[in-house]
Formats: structure tokens, sequence, C-alpha cells
């Protein structure tokens, strides 16, 4: 009875998610994906998980008179690169990766094994007169045997080449900066996102205000989207809950 209860929650759940979904793509029909309103990254990215906006300290500003340069201006000599929560910088994905991997694997093993009672205090003969037909000597005698073969293959080619700006969200005790991004396009009907989040170390930051994806700790990059195209490309919803629920 458990079971079953938890069975239909389960199927609940699953249902309430797939009509939220069909309702998405209804409220799309004949205007494509919608672009997501400009927000706090934080908010809006799981992965970015903090609090509030980050927001610089605004600059005391000094200006004297019949002068060009003004106190707290991060111009000519000053470091451009981001440091402060709400900096932007430019992370620069070129993933390139490539994988073969070739395994076989062969094992067989034989067994046999004879039990066998040729002398028990003379009891072997009373033994032979209530079965008969039966050898004291050869009372037990087991046999088995296995054989396992197997093979397998990867060959996997991924080329991702992008740049995306991100936000300082958070000055790290350490001084590690956290960053999080998040870039959306929008061609025809299919919307295409971009996010990526983690985790950077200041004298990694390029002097163009640049750092690389390797260079990211705890990186979390994400590249996908939605459409016409996109829903081709995926399962019905009936066809998700049928493989969620279906045991076999």
């Amino acid at each position: 009875m458990k079971n079953f209860v938890r069975i239909r929650a389960v199927s609940a759940v699953i249902l309430s998610a797939a009509s939220l979904g069909a309702c998405q793509s209804l409220s799309e029909v004949g205007r494509g994906p919608q672009l997501s309103a400009i927000q706090d990254p934080r908010e809006s990215m799981p992965e970015a998980n903090v609090i509030s906006m980050p927001m610089p300290e605004k600059p005391v500003v000094e200006r004297g008179k019949n002068s060009l340069w003004q106190t707290g201006s991060t111009t000519f000599f000053a470091d451009q690169r981001a440091a402060r929560r709400g900096d932007i910088l430019t992370v620069t994905i070129d993933i390139k990766d490539e994988a073969r991997l070739n395994n076989e694997t062969e094992r067989e093993r034989t067994t046999s094994e004879t039990a066998g009672v040729p002398r028990l205090f003379g009891l072997e003969t009373k033994a032979a007169d209530l079965v008969p037909g039966m050898d004291p000597s050869r009372l037990v005698e087991l046999q088995s045997g296995t054989s396992t073969q197997g093979a397998g293959s990867i060959n996997r080619n991924e080329t991702i080449r992008l740049k995306v700006a991100a936000l300082v969200t958070e000055v790290l005790p350490n001084g590690n900066l956290a960053i999080s991004g998040k870039q959306e396009i929008r061609v025809n009907s299919e919307l295409r996102e971009l996010r990526i989040s983690g985790v950077i170390r200041p004298q990694d930051i390029s002097s163009a205000n640049t750092v690389t994806y390797d260079q990211i700790a705890e990186a979390r990059i994400s590249y996908g989207g939605r459409g016409t195209v996109s829903d081709v490309q995926k399962p019905s919803y009936g066809q998700e809950l049928y493989n969620v629920i279906m045991p076999f």
C-alpha cells in the first residue's frame, strides 16, 4: 500500500512538471521562445547561489579646478581588470575534447567437486542396501563452468568555442572571485542560452580582462536552448513519463 501511494505521489509530481512544460510550450505557439528578463544572475541561476545584486561601491569624486583628472578614476594607469563585486570580465570557452577508449574482457572458469564416503565404520554397506545402486565413494559430484566475454569502445569528439561576459558576484575571503554569466540569443524561433559560473583567481585574469574556462574552479558551463528545432529533437512528455514509470 505504501509503495502504491509513493508511486501515485511520484506520478503526480511528474504530471505537474509535464503540464507546466506543456503550458510554456502552448504560450509560445506562434511567437517562438521568449527572452527572459535581465535580472540578478544569483536569482535566475541556481548555480550562482548568492543573495542580492552585486554592485561596486560608488567612488567619491572630487574635482579640482581647471583639471581633467578626477579622484577615483580608473583610467590611464589604473588596473582595468575585474576585482570587485559587479565588475565585468570576459570568459573565453574553447573546448576541444577527444576521447578514444577500447576495452576487451574475456574470462573463463571451470570447477569440479567430488565427495564420497568409501568407509564409515561399515555403515556404507547398510546405506547401499537402503538405496540400491548407490556408490558410497561417489555420493556427491558437482561441476560448474562460467564464461564471460565483453567488448566496448568510446569515440568522442566535442568542440565548443564561445565567449561570454560574466559578472563578479562575490569576493571570497582569500581574494578569489565568484563569477556568473548568462547570455541568450534568439534566431527566428530558436533560442540559445549560455550559462557559466565558478570561481577564479584574480591573478589569472589577463591584461585584456579575460579568463579562459580551464582557469575556472568548480566551473558550471551550460549551452543549450529551446525552440522549434529543439522540440523535435527531444521526446514527448508522454514518452518521458512512460520511461520513468515503467520499471523494465
